[in-house]
């Protein structure tokens, strides 16, 4: 059964949510082709579903792109799409939102074609079947720039790094200014290391924003009392580059910003010099100002308070973490993100509304560290919250000898930017609204999935 729902928020004025639930029956595997070819049946999901990364000069080790590229790897490739490990997409698909703009899942039949031809030995087919070869950018490229047919209106790159052959992780910060002598809003941010050979080296980067604003209250930014400014700007991670603003949606910079970074360096046993990350900036053209201001926020799934943060795993033990944030403004959530480490299993998060109904938006499960996914909800289900609003998290951990990813169950587990260390918090990006604004988002809302109900009946 496949579950899809999308969720309208509460009036400003009148207090009354509307779901619209649909429940739809499939056979699995009922489409999926009795002896499919590389060339007619494979190559098609390939390039839907894995060639972003797999393909030449792309994040993953090797390219998909072809027959001879794929064949090698046949029976790696069965045992990471018959176990779901590929592609990346760890949302638990039997709760919550379904209904995501970047959803890379494979389905039922698609992992079932995979395995038919997998199981078949792998034939390669015709090759006048075989569809005509996406187009990537040379070398690195920029996927917005891809998009949208002009370079980027800003680049911001960091001042280099010297990453041993071996030695202790580390953590580099420079403050780089923008160089902005005006107010700009933007549409699309981009985040990568400069070259392929530094992305071995790069766990992750982060991109502050700091600027001087009057009247910003700090809590549309995060739960977390340690953390002041502006909030995270961008984050590269495995998984994740790009932020993409909705339409009459922006982040706001300012002149005489400047974009504090940190990147999280580690030795892969060959010496990288000069490493670095380079941030890209899409405006949108002077004088077009978006209606709605968004910020990227990071509400901690564990109580905290000044000077501590309350993440505390004991030895050899299974254990979860909660908090509860309340929403100051009318919200749209844009996307769900889980950060935890080694230790991390999943994270859960519902909205409890201001007349005691609640829902679940979303649920990761199976929590993957070297796959940082951000989940997108589509235009008809990004959840639409009104000021009141709280949201449950609840994070979960396993620090046990059962969890194959954990380098020491004998060790007591706290708050650290160590891998060893863990952490605990979901990345949202999230626009506020005031309350007319709201009323208008919704309104918009019921008559998008009014008319999407008409044209299924």
């Amino acid at each position: 059964m496949a579950l899809k729902t999308w969720m309208l928020g509460a009036g400003s004025s009148a207090l009354a949510i509307g779901a619209i639930v649909f429940v739809h029956g499939s056979t699995l595997g009922a489409a999926a082709v009795a002896a499919p070819t590389f060339t007619k049946d494979i190559a098609p999901i390939v390039q839907q579903k894995c060639e972003t990364c797999h393909r030449a000069e792309g994040m993953a080790p090797f390219s998909l792109a072809t027959y001879e590229d794929a064949r090698p790897y046949l029976k790696s490739i069965g045992q990471r799409v018959s176990t779901h490990q590929m592609p990346p997409w760890n949302i638990d698909k039997t709760v919550g939102i379904q209904s995501f703009k970047n959803d890379r899942s494979l389905s039922q039949d698609q992992i079932d074609t995979i395995m038919a031809w997998v199981n078949n030995g792998g034939p390669k087919g015709d090759m006048k079947d075989m569809p005509v070869a996406m187009k990537w950018p040379e070398g690195q490229g920029w996927s917005m720039e891809a998009k949208y047919g002009m370079k980027p209106d800003l680049v911001i790159t960091s001042t280099p790094w010297d990453v041993p052959a071996e030695g202790q992780d580390a953590w580099w910060r420079p403050n780089i200014p923008t160089g902005l002598t005006e107010a700009r809003w933007v549409r699309a941010i981009e985040i990568r290391p400069t070259t392929v050979q530094m992305r071995k080296v790069t766990h992750h980067a982060l991109a502050r924003l700091q600027q001087k604003e009057e009247g910003l209250d700090p809590a549309l930014f995060t739960n977390d009392p340690n953390v002041a400014g502006d909030g995270l700007f961008m984050e590269w991670a495995v998984g994740k580059n790009a932020d993409e603003m909705r339409p009459d949606s922006g982040r706001l910079m300012l002149p005489g910003s400047t974009i504090s970074f940190e990147m999280h360096y580690h030795s892969v046993g060959e010496q990288v010099k000069n490493a670095q990350v380079e941030l890209a900036v899409w405006f949108y053209p002077k004088g077009q100002e978006p209606k709605h201001r968004e910020v990227l926020a990071s509400f901690n799934a564990f109580a905290s308070t000044p000077g501590a943060r309350g993440l505390d795993i004991p030895p050899n033990a299974i254990t979860t973490t909660e908090s509860f944030v309340p929403l100051k403004q009318n919200a749209r959530i844009e996307n769900f993100q889980v950060h935890e480490h080694l230790r991390g299993k999943g994270m859960s998060m519902e909205a409890l509304f201001p007349n005691g109904q609640r829902q679940m938006l979303s649920q990761v499960t199976d929590f993957n560290f070297n796959w940082m996914n951000m989940y997108i909800y589509a235009d008809d289900s990004a959840p639409l919250l009104p000021k009141g609003t709280i949201l449950h998290l609840v994070a979960w951990y396993d620090n046990t000898k059962a969890n194959k990813n954990n380098p020491d169950p004998d060790q007591w587990v706290g708050y650290g930017d160590r891998t060893v260390d863990e952490m605990g918090h979901a990345w949202l990006n999230i626009t506020y609204y005031n309350d007319e604004e709201f009323k208008a988002e919704q309104d918009k809302r019921a008559a998008m999935l009014a008319k999407e109900s008409q044209q299924q009946q």
